[in-house]
C-alpha cells in the first residue's frame, strides 16, 4: 500500500493536546488496519515565533507543500500579542493558505443527536441539524492590495483594507459548491451584499452563469449576507451548502458553529484545486475553536473538532470513505454514552478531560470495526 504522507502543525495553546488524540488515532490505524500513515511535525503560529523568529519556517512550508495532507492545531494567544503584524501567530496559518493555494475552505455544521439540548438554541431548531459552509479563502479583504494604515498628519490615520474578487476566483468555488451539493440535498445558497458591494454585484453574477453553463440541475438561491446571518439562527435547517466570500465566510461559519452547541465540535478542510496530473489536492485539515490560551495544558480541551477533522481528511484526502464514515460515527456514539468535555457538559451526563474522550473515541472506533 502506498505511503500516505502527513504533516502534524500542532501549533499553540490546546492545538498539541488535540492533536495528541488523532496520533493516537493514526498509530491504531497504522497497527490495526496497516494504513500506511507517514507522519512528520512542525512548528506554526507562537511556537514557530518562539523558535525561529517567524510564523513558520521555510523548512516546514517546504514539508507542507510536499505532503499529502496537513493536520493543523491551532495558533494565537496573549503570549504573542505584541510581536511585529507580518510576524504574528497567525500570518503561518495565512501563509499556509496562500501558499498552498487553498481557495475552498469547508466548515461542516453537524448537530449531533445528543447534543441537541447543548445549543443555545431551542432543540427542534437545531436537532439533525446537517449544513456545509463553503468559504472562498484566498481571496477577497484579507489578501486584497492596498492594505495598509497611513497618516494623514493632525492626529489623523487612514486604514485600507481592499475587497477583490475576479471571475475565476468564483467560478471555481461556486463550481465546488455546486459539486458538493450534488452530494448532499442538491441546494446552494450564494450569499453577498451586491446591494452595497461591487464585489457582491460580481459574484451574483457570476455564480448565477455557472449554475446556468454546469449545474442548472443544482437548486440555487441568493440571500444577503446580513440576512443569510439572521436566517441561520432562526431556522438553519433550510439551508444546505452555503457558499460565500472569505470575509462573510469567516463571520457565518462561527455563527453556524455556535448553533451546534460549541466550538469545540466542528472541524474545517481546506481544499486546493486538483493536480492536472495526478487528481490530487493539496489540503490542510483544522478544527474552527481556537488556541483557548485559558485551559491550555489543563486537560480540559474538547478533541472531537481535531478528530472529526481528521475524519474529513480521511475522506478528502484518501478516499478513506468508510473510515471516515466509522469515526463520525464512533465520534456520535461516544456522545450517545453520555461522555461531555466540559464545554458541552450537561445535568446527568460524565464529564472528561481531553485524553479520556480521545482514548473512547478510538476504543469505539475499535468496536466499530470489529
Amino acid at each position: 500500500m502506498a505511503t500516505r504522507k502527513l504533516l502534524l502543525l500542532p501549533g499553540d495553546g490546546i492545538g498539541p493536546e488535540a492533536m495528541n488524540e488523532v496520533r493516537k488515532l493514526i498509530s491504531v490505524m497504522n497497527e490495526k488496519f496497516g494504513c500506511g500513515f507517514e507522519t512528520e511535525e512542525g512548528l506554526v503560529g507562537g511556537s514557530a515565533y518562539d523558535a525561529h523568529g517567524q510564523s513558520i519556517s521555510e523548512a516546514d512550508m517546504e514539508k507542507a507543500m510536499a505532503a499529502d495532507a496537513v493536520l493543523f492545531g491551532a495558533v494565537g494567544g496573549p503570549k504573542w500579542a505584541d510581536v511585529p503584524y507580518e510576524m504574528r501567530p497567525e500570518a503561518g496559518l495565512l501563509r499556509l493558505r496562500k501558499d498552498m493555494q487553498l481557495f475552498a475552505n469547508l466548515r461542516p455544521a453537524i448537530c449531533y443527536p445528543a447534543l441537541a439540548s447543548s445549543s443555545s438554541l431551542k432543540p427542534e431548531v437545531v436537532e439533525g441539524l446537517d449544513i456545509l459552509i463553503l468559504r472562498e479563502l484566498t481571496g477577497g479583504v484579507y489578501f486584497g492590495e492596498p492594505k495598509e494604515i497611513t497618516d494623514l498628519g493632525n492626529g489623523q490615520k487612514r486604514a485600507i483594507d481592499t475587497q477583490v474578487y475576479d471571475t475565476y476566483e468564483i467560478e471555481r468555488i461556486s463550481g465546488v459548491a455546486f459539486e458538493l451539493a450534488r452530494t448532499r440535498r442538491n441546494k446552494v445558497t450564494s450569499m453577498e451584499k451586491h446591494n452595497v458591494m461591487k464585489s457582491g454585484v460580481l459574484w451574483k453574477d457570476v455564480v448565477s452563469q455557472t449554475h446556468k453553463a454546469k449545474y442548472s440541475d443544482v437548486q440555487l438561491e441568493h440571500m444577503l449576507a446580513d440576512a443569510g446571518g439572521m436566517q441561520l439562527v432562526r431556522w438553519p435547517k433550510q439551508f444546505d451548502v452555503i457558499v460565500t466570500d472569505n470575509l462573510f465566510g469567516d463571520m457565518l461559519s462561527d455563527v453556524a458553529a455556535m448553533l451546534t452547541g460549541s466550538l469545540g465540535m466542528l472541524p474545517s478542510a481546506s481544499l486546493g484545486a486538483p493536480d492536472a496530473r495526478t487528481g490530487k489536492r493539496k489540503a490542510l485539515y483544522e478544527p474552527v475553536h481556537g488556541s483557548a490560551p485559558d485551559i491550555a495544558g489543563k486537560g480540559l480541551a474538547n478533541p472531537i473538532a481535531m478528530i472529526a477533522s481528521f475524519a474529513m481528511c480521511l475522506r478528502y484526502s484518501f478516499n478513506m470513505t468508510a473510515e471516515a464514515d466509522r469515526l463520525e460515527a464512533a465520534i456520535a456514539g461516544v456522545l450517545e454514552d453520555g461522555l461531555r468535555t466540559r464545554d458541552i457538559m450537561s445535568e446527568g451526563k460524565t464529564e472528561v478531560g481531553t485524553t479520556r474522550m480521545g482514548d473512547a473515541i478510538v476504543a469505539k472506533f475499535l468496536s466499530l470495526a470489529a
